[in-house]
């Protein structure tokens, strides 16, 4: 089984790249923004949690997140190959948390792979894309600007979390849509 973490900053491709790995490697993609938009349209007892922390302006507690993963592991264990995880996980505790969770199902996180890209480059395609996302936090750069901000003080740490298991492949993330897919299939082919 192969377990890919997939992270870089807002616009550096992830969800795009994912959408395409999965398909090429036969994994399960698991998004942590479709894993809450799931449980809260459903309105599942970890989804009614996640709402009620999310509709005063708190931050979802890791161990909400984590629960929702771990349902969602255990929805396609059976017939998973693997998994990308994309937009999980964004500090050392969730990565932490999920080694806990891979490994009490006998698995491990196999590749780290980190989309890297110039600020201005992803704020460019941030706007473009805000153009017919209908995010209004990707026609805002000061609120793009803020997210790196955040990214860089929560998300980037998690680059000295998986260098340390010599798990961390950076990769360019400039570059037509199939180049990029190309840099990353490599990655994962030589796991």
């Amino acid at each position: 089984m192969k377990n890919i973490v997939l992270f870089g900053k807002p616009g550096a491709g992830k969800g795009t790249q994912a959408s395409v790995l999965k398909e090429k490697f036969e994994l399960v993609h698991i998004s942590t923004g479709d894993v809450f938009r799931y449980n809260i349209s459903n309105q599942t007892e970890l989804g009614t949690l996640a709402k009620s922390y999310m509709d005063k302006g708190e931050l979802v507690p890791d161990s909400v997140t984590i629960n929702m993963l771990a349902d969602e592991v255990d929805r396609s264990i059976a017939e998973a190959k693997g998994y990308i995880f994309d937009g999980f996980p964004r500090t050392t505790a969730q990565a932490e948390a999920l080694d806990t969770l891979l490994s009490e199902k006998g698995m491990q996180v196999n590749a780290t792979i980190a989309l890297e890209a110039d600020e201005d480059e992803l704020t460019a395609r941030l706007l473009e894309r805000g153009k017919t996302s209908g995010r209004t936090d990707d026609t805002d750069e000061t609120k793009i600007r803020t997210r790196f901000a955040e990214y860089n003080a929560k998300t980037a740490p998690l680059i000295e979390f998986y260098e340390k298991q010599n798990k961390l492949h950076s990769v360019n993330g400039i570059g037509e849509i199939d180049q990029i897919t190309e840099r990353i299939a490599s990655i994962i082919a030589s796991l």
